[in-house]
């Protein structure tokens, strides 16, 4: 497929290396410039692009690895992208951490129909419920025995399966989480959310979702990380989101 990775940081530049290394035509655009693109992500055969029309129009999939909140920057550059490039958003919503305070999430909208809304169209929710360096690091392939699961939500259900298709492609098991409005149970901090699942365990974290107490346990991250000491592990992390749920 012809893909681009808009973003190159952490996910978005694990995520263009590993797309990349399945087979993957894949382009990664920083608004940073081509320069931002870190070396190591071209390595697989990826190519950085300028953030233009020319690294959106005639692809298949459109990885948006962004700041959550600020979609609406590319509303423009993706107003001639045609219905069918399926546009899959990977943020999440940290306010006061990562970004500023966002009054119709804060009330109740769902992430990425936020984002959704900001781009002027579809999207589907993946890869945002992994750590990066689990992403990184924890990717095998199909049918080894304990391999993670990784949820995606979005209300085309042509988009949902090109997406899932992607996320084994990427060393991971595809769960189908249902519509874009469903997909509150895959944000911070759900237990779904950086927990490191199976597939057999991961819809039942899905299910046990609580908007209110996930969110609360989301806003204590900054007490809950230092608690953890320098220098923390990745297994250091997924145990303290697996704790906040027992």
């Amino acid at each position: 497929m012809k893909i681009t990775v808009i973003g190159a940081g952490a996910i978005g530049g694990n995520l263009a290396a590993k797309l990349s290394t399945a087979g993957h035509d894949v382009q990664v655009a920083d608004a940073r410039g081509p320069e931002a693109v870190r070396a190591e992500v071209l390595e697989s055969g990826a190519r950085a692009a300028d953030l233009s029309d020319a690294a959106v129009q005639g692809r298949d999939v459109i990885v948006l690895s962004i700041p959550f909140g600020v979609a609406g920057q590319l509303a423009d550059l993706f107003a001639s992208v045609p219905d069918e490039t399926v546009v899959i958003d990977t943020s999440n919503y940290y306010p006061g951490m990562l970004s500023e305070p966002i009054e119709a999430v804060d009330n109740g909208q769902v992430e990425s129909v936020y984002t959704a809304e900001l781009l002027g169209r579809p999207v589907v929710k993946a890869w945002n419920a992994a750590l990066a360096e689990t992403q990184r690091t924890k990717g095998v392939p199909a049918g080894t025995p304990g391999r993670l699961a990784i949820p995606v939500a979005g209300d085309s259900a042509e988009a949902r399966r090109v997406a899932m298709r992607l996320v084994d492609d990427t060393g991971f098991d595809p769960y189908d989480a249902g519509t874009l409005a469903d997909s509150w149970r895959q944000q911070p901090n759900s237990p779904a959310y950086c927990t490191e699942l199976t597939l057999d365990e991961l819809p039942a974290a899905l299910a046990a979702a609580d908007r209110a107490k996930d969110a609360a346990i989301r806003d204590s991250l900054p007490e809950r990380f230092a608690a953890l000491g320098a220098n923390p592990t990745v297994d250091d992390v997924v145990e303290m989101n697996r704790a906040a749920h027992r």
